[in-house]
């Protein structure tokens, strides 16, 4: 196999925080002897995970197994997915700023079309519902476990809890019309076509907030293996609060 440098788009800080990560990981189980060091394990996962190579061709330019490239991406994942922000973080983290931002993002999977529950109807392709939270700067504050793509995007949100919490937080929330009914917290552009006057102005007004939770989504697919996920649905979560782990720590 021929094997050629590559560059990915991330800072040495990023390298050097899961590397020391998997470096403290290995001293807690006693790790022995390993093919690849913190460092090169750390490397492999980045170039997964933000250019989205599979494990073959990782195999292949760290030159080592297809089962051993799997491995160590899944023990990095683990560990990062366990470090991600729970719900209840969250809140207390959003509850100190004027209002946070709800949005919703279907991630593309390769399924079948007998795969029903995962075919979103919006979006017209198989995937995983995630509900994202963002500040009123644009940052990426939490993401929610994925849910089956054809799963709405309120449903999902009241599955997660987040409307209720948001209320007993009494933390204001601005999302789009397919949180209509979610609650008094979360705020919804007014439905109908051909508004005028301050109707057309809160919409619009309503829009320029919304737009900062584009950012957020925008940063989340950067990360090319979220593009096309072809993985087991089990392991998407994970995979998705691993990603989470690292922007928050970038």
């Amino acid at each position: 196999m021929l094997v050629c440098p590559s560059g990915i788009d991330l800072s040495s800080r990023t390298l050097q925080h899961l590397s020391g990560l998997l470096a403290g990981h290995r001293r807690r189980i006693g790790s022995r002897w390993r093919r690849l060091t913190c460092g090169r394990q750390a490397l492999l996962v980045l170039a997964h995970l933000r250019c989205g190579d599979t494990y073959a061709r990782l195999a292949g330019g760290f030159r080592i197994g297809i089962a051993t490239a799997y491995r160590c991406i899944r023990e990095a994942v683990d560990l990062l997915a366990a470090l991600a922000p729970t719900p209840e973080q969250a809140m207390a983290t959003v509850g100190k700023k004027a209002y946070v931002i709800l949005d919703g993002t279907v991630l593309p999977i390769d399924r079948i079309a007998a795969d029903q529950p995962y075919y979103s109807g919006k979006k017209k392709h198989h995937g995983m519902n995630v509900q994202v939270l963002a500040d009123p700067a644009g940052r990426l504050v939490w993401v929610s476990d994925a849910l089956p793509g054809a799963t709405h995007d309120l449903t999902a949100a009241r599955a997660h809890g987040i409307p209720a919490a948001l209320a007993a937080e009494d933390i204001k929330c601005s999302a789009d019309k397919a949180y209509q009914g979610a609650g008094p917290a979360v705020r919804v552009p007014i439905r109908g076509k051909h508004l005028r006057g301050r109707r057309r102005r809160h919409n619009r007004d309503h829009a320029k907030i919304r737009s900062l939770g584009e950012r957020v989504m925008a940063i989340l697919k950067s990360w090319r293996f979220l593009r096309k996920l072809r993985c087991s649905t089990t392991r998407i979560t994970a995979a998705v609060r691993a990603v989470v782990t690292l922007e928050l720590a970038a």
